[in-house]
């Protein structure tokens, strides 16, 4: 599919109120880049793109002019089977990534059966001046290494972290809620002797009161915990 006729098919599936809701929760996106494609139709092109193998020249195009060319390259990244092809792409894009949607909504299922070799790839895009690139790290942390995997040097990762960005700050937040949920006695002591930011530790802390994952009697006491 080349570019003219990508760019008459997402027209072609445009929603306009979609679109406006898009630009309020999106901020960091020039609006006039956001055509207002719902996420399923993305992905279905996506995968269309990818079961007919028609996606090189497309991947090449950086930087694209719509936001919905992020999504599309975010998902066919996503889809991408082979590690090394996979890595070698999203390592390319990771710098244009621009907005908190293409960041979190980016992740190769690929990564699954080879974690060690993610994590290396972590460990550098956790130090890196790119904010995305960094809360695509923490993302990546968080989906694959709170579980069987978990090991207290990862929250340490990103318990180090300090930054003015608000799009990371409040990944750092969402990891250590969903990490309260999945690891409560490994991680409340970074809550209870206050290791992260002021901002980023009561936000932790609220984005864990809100989750059902959390007892009633853990959410108590975490509240006792906010700082002012």
């Amino acid at each position: 599919m080349n570019k003219t006729d990508l760019h008459k098919k997402l027209y072609s599936l445009q929603d306009l109120k979609y679109r406006d809701m898009q630009i309020r929760i999106i901020p960091t996106v020039d609006p006039k880049s956001i055509i207002g494609v719902r996420t399923p139709e993305l992905r279905a092109i996506a995968k269309e793109m990818l079961k007919e193998g028609d996606y090189s020249d497309f991947l090449k195009a950086l930087p694209h002019g719509y936001f919905e060319e992020n999504q599309l390259h975010a998902f066919i990244i996503s889809g991408i089977k082979d590690m090394d092809v996979c890595m070698k792409e999203l390592e390319i894009f990771l710098p244009y990534v621009d907005n908190w949607a293409t960041c979190d909504q980016m992740s190769p299922k690929v990564f699954k059966k080879h974690r060690e070799e993610l994590l290396h790839h972590i460990e550098k895009w956790i130090r890196s001046d790119k904010t995305y690139t960094v809360r695509f790290s923490v993302g990546m942390l968080m989906e694959h290494f709170l579980d069987e995997d978990f090991d207290p040097v990862y929250p340490d990762m990103v318990a180090a972290l300090r930054s003015e960005e608000y799009y990371i700050n409040m990944m750092i937040a969402w990891y250590f809620a969903t990490a309260l949920a999945k690891q409560y006695e490994s991680i409340i002591p970074y809550i209870e002797k206050r290791k992260l930011d002021q901002w980023t530790h009561n936000k932790a802390i609220q984005k864990s009161v809100e989750s059902y994952r959390i007892t009633d009697e853990q959410k108590k006491y975490l509240k006792t915990l906010k700082t002012k």
